[in-house]
């Protein structure tokens, strides 16, 4: 009894690296928590993956190989310890062989796709930006007519994929997001895309999967420092993956007012913090398969296409409907499938 009182006297004495004690104590312990938690879930995607390899129940046995593009600089240059640990093992006990192509710098990815041997599927292990690279690359590359039938996965790394939200449910935890992707795989699971042809005046076209954004949110977005609620009005346009509805091949175009006051301007700002795609009340909105934005001489500033900075340009933006198949979570697309048919925005 008396080696507790003691004890007790010298945390009270020493209150100060007592409860400083007591703080890393408890963040260790959450830390190791975690780390088990995150073990279980690893152990528990590769028991199932095991399960498909076992009783040889791919729904799409004819994948034999897969292509992956991996972004080296992803989650902070993480992303192949992320994809080494939570998703192929998974690949491999499905029996999937590999080829792992590894991206270092911007465009890369466009460029391997030209050199890119036959494949049953191709991954895309990464963010917005490597998405988009190899979506572009597929669709300039010579004979892409049976490369846009080879279905496409998204491994989800960095924090922010706007992609990922379409075809997997909502996960806080990474692990689990990377391994129900990787799973998503082997349950051959697609969805059928439609896909955003950008062509400037004489640049090769650019393809995005969701959208391009021009105008003062998508700097505030972007955290500009140069930035004015009285700027040029923005345009918005996505294909298939919002929640509105049509009834032909069409993408919708949403062109904001040219001027608003200060207070609408934070207003409406602090709304798309929770909805980015949610327009104001005074907006235009027109239905087209074709948009051309013709931008006024000496117009500075970048347009957001699939969350990646283009100078902005006079371009023509195409809808290619249903183009490229991207494999999903089947939760995910039997939503889709009873959501009626999308649009997107200018």
């Amino acid at each position: 009894m008396a080696r507790v009182v003691r004890i007790f006297k010298t945390l009270r004495n020493h209150w100060k690296k007592s409860t400083a004690g007591f703080c890393l104590l408890a963040y260790g312990s959450h830390w190791i928590y975690g780390k088990h938690c995150d073990n279980l879930l690893r152990r528990a995607a590769c028991e199932e993956a095991q399960v498909f390899e076992n009783h040889q129940i791919l729904p799409h046995s004819a994948i034999k190989k897969a292509t992956v593009f991996l972004n080296l600089a992803a989650c902070k240059g993480k992303a192949m310890t992320l994809f080494e640990k939570n998703a192929a093992p998974i690949l491999h006990l499905a029996g999937i062989d590999i080829t792992l192509v590894k991206t270092d710098y911007e465009g890369q990815a466009k460029n391997l796709l030209e050199l890119m041997e036959k494949t049953d599927l191709i991954i895309v292990a990464g963010g917005d930006g490597t998405l988009q690279e190899v979506i572009t690359g597929l669709l300039r590359r010579e004979g892409q007519v049976p490369l846009s039938k080879i279905p496409i996965a998204f491994i989800p790394l960095e924090g922010t994929n706007t992609l990922s939200h379409t075809l997997y449910p909502e996960r806080e935890n990474k692990v689990q997001q990377i391994t129900e992707a990787a799973l998503s795989i082997l349950k051959g699971e697609t969805v059928a895309l439609d896909i955003l042809q950008i062509k400037g005046e004489q640049d090769q076209p650019v393809f995005a999967v969701q959208g391009i954004r021009w105008g003062s949110y998508r700097d505030a977005s972007l955290k500009s420092s140069n930035l004015s609620p009285w700027q040029q009005p923005r345009y918005l346009l996505e294909p298939v993956n919002s929640q509105h509805p049509r009834t032909l091949d069409s993408m919708s175009i949403c062109t904001e007012p040219d001027a608003i006051s200060k207070g609408q301007f934070i207003q409406l700002g602090v709304e798309k913090m929770t909805d980015p795609l949610l327009p104001p009340g005074d907006s235009q909105v027109l239905l087209a398969s074709r948009c051309s934005l013709h931008l006024p001489q000496g117009t500075e500033g970048h347009f957001s296409i699939d969350s990646e900075e283009y100078e902005a340009m006079s371009v023509d933006v195409t809808l290619l409907p249903r183009k490229l198949h991207f494999l999903c979570h089947p939760t995910r697309k039997q939503e889709l499938l009873q959501r009626p048919t999308a649009t997107g925005h200018c």
